[in-house]
């Protein structure tokens, strides 16, 4: 089923962004699979098994992303949308997060809306909006030299 399938995916994505480690996904009530909740354990290298709760918000957010990819491995696209999913990020876990980016644009186009300078700096191109004039914004890109 779809459930077992991300389960397995998770396996793969969260090694990628932690180097190590594992994590799964479990169902309160497997007797409801519809009505049951969601249980996430995540044990990074050289931890415990723990539940999301309590893990750093950075280990929060990379596991975060880990299930994001498992899901998106299921059913992969051609292009990607990921809206600020760096900013909890610190830049020890952005290396990390555009390593994992890089393996899979070699299959998905990825749109990345950030802020962080780090993530911009592995981009191959990127686009942003200014305005030079009061009123009047334009779209400038940049070809990223890779």
């Amino acid at each position: 089923n779809s459930f077992d399938l991300i389960n397995q995916n998770l396996t793969t994505t969260f090694k990628m962004f932690f180097n190590g480690g594992s994590a799964y996904l479990k169902l309160t009530n497997k007797d409801k699979p519809l009505e049951s909740d969601v249980e996430i354990i995540a044990k990074p290298p050289g931890k415990t098994n723990r539940t999301l709760k309590m893990l750093s918000s950075g280990e929060k957010a990379l596991s975060a992303t880990s299930i994001l990819f498992a899901i998106y491995l299921k059913k992969p696209s051609p292009f990607c949308i990921l809206d600020e999913i760096d900013s909890p990020l610190d830049d020890s876990n952005i290396k990390k997060f555009t390593d994992v980016i890089k393996i899979f644009s070699n299959n998905t186009q990825f749109i990345i809306i950030t802020h962080n300078k780090l993530t911009m700096q592995e981009s191959d191109c990127m686009y942003g909006i200014t305005q030079q004039e009061q009123g009047i914004s334009s779209v400038v890109s940049l070809e990223m030299a890779n």
